[in-house]
């Protein structure tokens, strides 16, 4: 039986990220992931010969001296990213259907805040209080700078008190309100649900800058699989844990996976779902609070996704330069409701890709979507889905489309389809309970699977951890590496490479 140091379970950009912090201090780490390849949703799929992102498009925080651009810098893979930052003036770019209004929202606080006022004159202390609020709670949040991430997280005022009651108590402007809360769709939590704390911590990136990145999430996972190979950590694909064993005071001495083989570590760190974890737990280790606490998790919103191109002859300025979402109203909290079943809030992000000696202008659209939709066929699988579902995807194409040539009419007659995908193709290809693109909902009041589990020797991190999105990811992992390393072992790694 092959001993290691520590298991790492998943590899999204959280594993990856708990896999290098360990095997950067030496240790003997086991990466296991249950598909064909690791990255998760980070990764890119190509059809066609055509590169399309799957749940990694944009990021903030990768300015210089950004929380990614120094997470970046301490696991030293920064120089293998290229930013590409989008247009400061008109990063975020919002159409508001019932208003017949496009509202610009660059980035930098202060640009936000000048831009705002230019908007809406009369709220100028609402827009000035917010940021406040906003950056008071991420400079008492230890998690949100590497230097300070030593420091135990404290729960504050902020943390039991939603978006909505904060943005209700400062303004009573319903477009204000609905452009301070439109980064929702980035976590997918309604703002009645969301506390304003995790808002805050989940926002203030996106203020700082937003930016793509050459060759997208592949550039992350292969930068990342480059430096494991460095300190030879063990990846091995299509493996996962199906049974604890040999559990001893609490600490669980074999870890037997799918095929067979049996492994020991010291520590097991899951990045995967906390259903996923829960089924794994032997069921005399976990009380009924635990079991109850992780059933309740509610599953955040997902997208239903079309994958398009345009002709290889369209010519465009400034193609890529801004993110585009399209909301039908200001109801943030319709919007994300699962139960809503009027016209969904709809995101695009065009981009330019270079495959070779081939380059294709690539338009992604995303809809908002949740299991809800596609109930009645849960039980189905990719490729064997019934002629129903393939009418519902059709029919969800087709509104897209013309929602698509609505904003830019130019692209009629070049706009190409290329593939789609629903919540339940999420599902399945990326071996998510439910086929949400942020794991479990961020609710106020909620306690999340965060750092130690019932079992002594097993760790929980990732998305579903601390905060969605990647630094979400990549920070969870940090603070799980701050458990398990020694103090001046940690301190030691963190600064080695972190500008002080």
């Amino acid at each position: 039986m092959k001993k290691y140091d520590d298991i790492v379970v998943g590899s999204g950009m959280s594993g990856l990220t708990m896999a290098l912090i360990l095997g950067m201090n030496g240790r003997k780490v086991l990466l296991l992931e249950k598909n064909p390849s690791v990255g998760g949703s980070v990764s890119r799929f190509y059809k066609n010969g055509i590169p399309f992102d799957t749940g990694f498009h944009f990021t903030g925080g990768l300015q210089k001296d950004g929380i990614l651009y120094d997470i970046l810098s301490v696991l030293e893979i920064r120089d293998l990213i290229r930013p590409i930052f989008l247009s400061q003036e008109r990063a975020n770019c919002f159409y508001i259907e019932s208003e017949g209004r496009q509202y610009e929202v660059p980035y930098g606080i202060d640009n936000i805040k000048k831009k705002f006022k230019d908007y809406f004159p009369g709220e100028a202390s609402a827009i000035d209080r917010y940021f406040t609020m906003v950056q008071k709670v991420c400079d008492i949040t230890p998690s949100m700078d590497l230097r300070t991430i030593f420091s135990e997280h404290i729960l504050i005022d902020e943390d039991f008190v939603t978006l909505e009651e904060v943005l209700n108590k400062i303004t009573q402007n319903r477009v204000l309100k609905a452009l301070l809360s439109a980064l929702a769709m980035c976590y997918g939590v309604k703002p009645e649900e969301i506390s304003f704390a995790n808002h805050s911590r989940m926002c203030l990136g996106l203020y700082h800058s937003v930016a793509r990145i050459e060759n997208g999430g592949n550039a992350l996972v292969e930068a990342c699989k480059k430096k494991l190979k460095d300190h030879d950590v063990e990846i091995r694909c299509n493996r996962y844990i199906t049974e604890l064993a040999d559990i001893n005071n609490k600490k669980v001495g074999r870890f037997v996976l799918n095929t067979g083989e049996e492994v020991s570590g010291d520590n097991c760190i899951f990045t995967i779902h906390p259903r996923e974890i829960l089924k794994i737990l032997p069921k005399e280790y976990v009380s009924r609070a635990f079991a109850d606490r992780v059933s309740d998790f509610e599953s955040s919103a997902g997208f239903f996704s079309v994958f398009a191109v345009l002709d290889a002859d369209y010519e465009e300025p400034e193609f890529d330069s801004s993110i585009l979402s399209i909301y039908p109203h200001c109801d943030i909290n319709a919007l994300l409701d699962p139960a809503y079943r009027g016209v969904p809030a709809l995101v695009l992000i065009r981009s330019v890709e270079h495959v070779r000696d081939k380059t294709y202008k690539t338009v992604n659209a995303f809809e908002i979507s949740f299991p809800e939709h596609v109930r009645e066929w849960e039980d189905s699988k990719t490729g064997k889905r019934p002629r129903s579902y393939q009418d519902y995807k059709r029919s969800r194409v087709d509104d897209i489309v013309s929602r698509i040539i609505k904003v830019f009419p130019q692209y009629k007659d070049k706009l190409k389809i290329v593939d789609s995908a629903s919540v339940l193709t999420f599902r399945d290809y990326l071996n998510s309970p439910d086929g949400s693109a942020y794991g479990i909902k961020q609710k106020v009041s909620q306690f999340n699977l965060q750092g130690r589990l019932p079992l002594r020797n097993l760790y929980a991190a990732g998305q579903s951890s601390l905060l969605p999105g990647i630094i979400g990811a990549m920070m969870s992992s940090f603070i799980v590496g701050r458990t398990i390393l020694d103090e001046h072992t940690f301190r030691e790694f963190i600064f080695r490479n972190l500008t002080t």
